[in-house]
């Protein structure tokens, strides 16, 4: 029968539908292999070779401010009212993480030390937009695979981008775990990666400093979040000594996916806390380095979400989590 499964965290019920589950090849959505031809000469491998105004160079790392996105970063963003409607000029900062001068498409297909200087590469941008007192969070998220548009992106990279506001699902994880500390006095994620370790059954891969589990109420298939074992709410902080072990545990992730999953499109995104400051007269979260835990959460694109889901706010997840867990423990990747 199918179940229904709250989150701990936001209090979002999914259905896990039991008796659906198959192998995971049946649910892989097709479409997302599917890719344009081009004969365009790449734009990354063009700004490795020929250079660019870039951000940032680090080793074979390569930043450039995303023309689309960006906004002119010594501009003071103008707040106004529009009767019912807020709008703010301007919207920020994009910045493009090229990750390698190779011509390679998968971050899977990188080292471990590439994939190290990568993380470390998000935190120092992190700190450095924290610096511009107008943005209130940044995320950094990578996306591989075709978008809607049928182009899959040849060239491996990631994003960084700041914004003036905090996004809706990250105050949802916030007032979920502010919610939980005010009743418990303890960190929900906290909580959470105990019971993971005691139960055992949703774990995924385990290193030194890092659990990596498919959530309880997992929102799709073969949905992983990393959580640090050891409690931090900023992602640029809590990963100094472990850069190395974190490295590790996504590369093993990124080829688990990869070979089991078939090489699907992927998303991952780091969950960290806001910038510690307050705006128009806020006052900061006082309890949010207790309350809060940085983590990452990798989302295989194997399903479209339909109008059940996009009408309800209900996710279906057609594999019990703990069926995808065991599936990609046993998953086997070259050293």
């Amino acid at each position: 029968m199918p179940q229904l499964r709250k989150d701990p965290v936001v209090g979002r019920w999914v259905i896990i539908a039991r008796a659906r589950a198959r192998r995971p090849g049946n649910f892989v959505d097709r479409s997302d292999h599917e890719q344009k031809e081009t004969n365009k000469e790449c734009p990354f491998c063009n700004i490795q070779q020929e250079g660019s105004d870039s951000v940032l160079s680090s080793g074979d790392i390569h930043i450039v401010s995303s023309e689309i996105y960006s906004s002119d970063r010594r501009k003071e963003l103008r707040r106004k009212k529009k009767g019912l409607y807020n709008v703010i000029d301007g919207l920020g900062v994009h910045e493009i993480i090229i990750e390698t001068p190779e011509h390679l498409t998968n971050m899977a297909d990188l080292d471990v030390d590439q994939i190290q200087m990568i993380f470390e590469t998000y935190s120092v941008r992190m700190r450095e937009l924290e610096k511009n007192a107008q943005f209130r969070y940044v995320l950094a998220y990578k996306d591989y695979g075709p978008p809607a548009v049928g182009h899959r992106q040849e060239h491996t990279c990631s994003h960084v981008v700041a914004t003036p506001v905090r996004p809706l699902r990250v105050k949802e994880k916030l007032i979920g775990a502010k919610k939980y500390f005010d009743d418990t006095r303890r960190c929900v994620y906290c909580d959470l990666v105990a019971q993971e370790l005691q139960s055992g059954e949703r774990i995924v891969h385990e290193t030194q400093h890092f659990l990596a589990v498919t959530p309880f109420a997992a929102r799709s298939l073969f949905e992983i979040w990393v959580l640090p074992k050891a409690h931090h709410c900023d992602f640029p902080e809590g990963i100094i000594g472990r850069e190395q072990d974190l490295a590790e545990m996504m590369k093993v992730l990124l080829k688990k996916v990869q070979k089991g999953l078939d090489d699907p499109a992927y998303n991952f995104v780091i969950q960290t806390a806001p910038f510690a400051r307050g705006n128009l007269g806020e006052r900061k979260w006082e309890s949010i380095e207790r309350d809060y835990h940085w983590h990452i959460e990798l989302m295989p694109r194997l399903t479209r979400v339909a109008g059940f889901e996009k009408g309800t706010g209900f996710y279906i997840c057609a594999i019990p989590p703990e069926n995808m867990a065991e599936y990609l423990r046993e998953v086997e990747i070259d050293d």
